[in-house]
């Protein structure tokens, strides 16, 4: 894939009014998800929870793409088209996780470094045949006592710009997710100048990894109070705080900013992305690549039961909707009541 074609790849991937569905949860992370609501997490009950969500009817109207787990790519719907399939049909791209998940850095207490670039080359190269368009690799940064380390930000950012020129390489989009975890006390402020370290590092990465910037997509966290923090920063400070930290660490030639939810209420999260798009023009198109915040209010409504697959899916395309108009800067409070 050329140049030009990983451009229109990234370009379509935050097109106006449209974000990400994050549905690569792995097997830890789905089964926690169904314990919430009581059901086992097999093989069954996964392939039914997804095939809910991914044949939403109208989604394709707020969602570009939607990022699976490795099952989920090779998984069929009960009518035995492959997930991939069904997705593109409705003009949606499918994308896959890469990553092997953190591991802890030795002598490093609390920090952790992503795995996955043993045979990266291999499975990038079969994920395109099965039809995946663009790739995430998710770094973990956690803000504690003397925490991060520049090591632990650089072994991370190394390990993202590796991945994403192995991507380019074989003509996938990669998305490049350093998250900046909410857990802890931290302030606000902290937690700016956290962020910004983190993307200053991850740039320099890729920079010097050769990375095309014009066919990427960065998924950052949101700058936001620690959850542990006494005052929580309003949707205002949220918003003013993270474009300023962008904008002094993101290249404009990157095409898109999609941030990640990263344990927000789904309100919140459409919020705080509706907040900034209202303060544009910016240089780099401002959307979202949404888990836990698009699906959760689904999920409680579906429960493993087909009986409640049509309310279930009503609950995620509002969603959708919601931050499809957060995206432009139209989102209010009223949508949640009329819904």
């Amino acid at each position: 894939m050329s140049k030009q074609e990983l451009e229109s790849v990234a370009q379509t991937m935050v097109a106006k009014g449209k974000g990400i569905l994050a549905a690569d949860e792995s097997m830890g992370t789905i089964k926690r998800r169904f314990d919430s609501i009581k059901i086992d997490s097999n093989e069954n009950n996964r392939r039914a929870y997804r095939e809910m969500l991914f044949t939403t009817k109208g989604i394709e109207e707020a969602i570009s793409g939607v990022i699976l787990f490795d099952e989920t790519l090779r998984t069929a719907a009960g009518d035995g088209t492959p997930f991939a399939q069904v997705l593109s049909k409705k003009g949606i791209m499918p994308g896959i996780k890469v990553d092997k998940g953190p591991i802890d850095i030795p002598f490093f207490p609390g920090e952790v470094v992503t795995e996955g670039l043993d045979g990266l080359r291999g499975r990038i190269k079969e994920y395109k045949e099965l039809g995946a368009k663009f790739a995430k690799w998710r770094a973990v940064i956690t803000i504690g006592d003397g925490i991060p380390t520049y090591t632990c930000m650089e072994a991370n950012a190394q390990a993202l710009a590796r991945y994403a020129a192995l991507c380019q390489e074989a003509g996938i989009v990669p998305i490049v997710e350093p998250e900046v975890l909410l857990d802890g006390s931290h302030t606000i402020e902290r937690s700016q100048e956290v962020t910004e370290h983190t993307l200053k590092v991850t740039f320099t990465q890729l920079f010097l990894h050769r990375v095309y910037l014009e066919g990427m997509i960065l998924k950052p966290s949101m700058v936001v109070s620690g959850k542990d923090c006494p005052t929580q920063a309003g949707i205002k400070d949220v918003a003013e705080r993270t474009i300023r930290a962008l904008k002094r660490t993101v290249p404009a030639a990157v095409p898109g900013i999609a941030f990640l939810s990263g344990g927000q209420s789904a309100e919140k999260a459409t919020e705080h992305l509706n907040a900034m798009n209202a303060m544009g023009p910016h240089p780099w198109e401002v959307s979202f690549s949404y888990a836990r915040a698009l699906q959760d209010p689904a999920l409680k409504a579906w429960k493993g039961e087909a009986g409640n697959v049509a309310a279930a899916q009503k609950i995620f395309y509002h969603r959708a909707k919601c931050n499809s108009a957060a995206r432009t800067g139209k989102y209010d409070k009223q949508m949640e009541a009329a819904a």
